[in-house]
């Protein structure tokens, strides 16, 4: 029987780009968090300092992807989904990968500095540390998780400097905590769908579903608790409502809902879940309307 072979994908984007990955730049939506909390959004110096940060860590962000995809071109290539990135797939070279991981992560601190210096500090601070993982740690077991969750962490704290707008002890707990629940979910996910020794990703075999699973089960918890904790501390408005309050249930159905794809091992790519989830964009925005009625009333 004669093997037929797929049509190849047509892109609207050229090679280059695809491999900086624009689909996971979603992630970088984390930096509205901290003006978010705050309620100065829509202050416009704190908008557009905000929407500068959103653009310097995708640049930055597509630095490391750059690397990284360089770094893991053989692993890549024995994924079922990897091996069509542009990298892996050969439609880019590895010399030019790493000129664009060098123009984007320039372009990304010039743009920083010129925000803020601690905005520019936190992307050198991400970069270092994403740069620290994809060489050193990638196959370390409990440190690949707190290297990945700290990126996450960094984008979140990278829009409060944006703009100099203090982090409380609150805003901080709920980041690092769901930092580490969306990381320890996708590394369970990926062991479900690959299994600890696809070869695929080396400290998966380190891991136990088992324990995974305590990782990002913990976590959950804990961002619920410092979620609710900061939610019940805020005033009520004029009414006597305290909206941030009512905003606890959407909020923990959303990460209820989001937990149960981590649990049928459909979360290895966050940014995938967040835009295909109907539910839990629904849930999403019955979290964000009681939210922005108790900041901006």
């Amino acid at each position: 029987m004669t093997e037929i072979t797929p049509a190849p994908r047509r892109h609207l984007l050229p090679a280059p780009i695809r491999a900086m990955r624009p689909r996971q730049w979603v992630k970088n939506v984390l930096v509205l968090a901290a003006p978010v909390a705050a309620g100065l959004l829509f202050v416009p110096a704190v908008l557009i300092n905000t929407a500068w940060a959103f653009v310097a860590f995708c640049l930055v962000s597509a630095s490391i992807y750059l690397i990284n995809d360089v770094r893991d071109v053989e692993s890549d290539r024995q994924h079922p989904k990897k091996r069509f990135r542009p990298i892996a797939a050969g439609e880019v070279s590895p010399r030019t990968a790493i000129v664009w991981a060098t123009v984007t992560v320039i372009a990304s601190l010039a743009l920083g500095w010129f925000v803020a210096p601690l905005l520019a500090v936190t992307l050198a601070v991400y970069w270092m540390l994403q740069v620290g993982y994809s060489v050193l740690w990638k196959n370390q077991p409990i440190i690949d998780l707190a290297m990945v969750a700290a990126g996450f962490l960094l984008r979140a704290v990278a829009g409060g400097v944006a703009s100099g707008i203090p982090l409380s002890q609150w805003f901080l707990l709920v980041a690092s905590f769901g930092s580490l629940f969306m990381v320890a979910g996708k590394r369970y996910s990926e062991m479900i769908e690959l299994g600890p020794d696809a070869g695929t990703r080396a400290s998966l075999a380190r891991y136990t579903a088992s324990y995974l699973r305590f990782v990002w089960a913990l976590s959950c918890a804990a961002v619920i608790m410092s979620y609710s904790l900061w939610a019940f501390e805020q005033a009520p408005d004029v009414s006597g409502i305290n909206w941030h309050a009512i905003s606890i249930a959407p909020f923990t159905l959303a990460l209820l809902r989001y937990a149960y794809t981590i649990d049928a091992g459909g979360a290895g790519e966050p940014e995938d879940v967040v835009l295909g989830d109907r539910v839990l964009q629904l849930l999403g925005l019955a979290w964000v309307i009681p939210v922005a009625v108790g900041v901006f009333s």
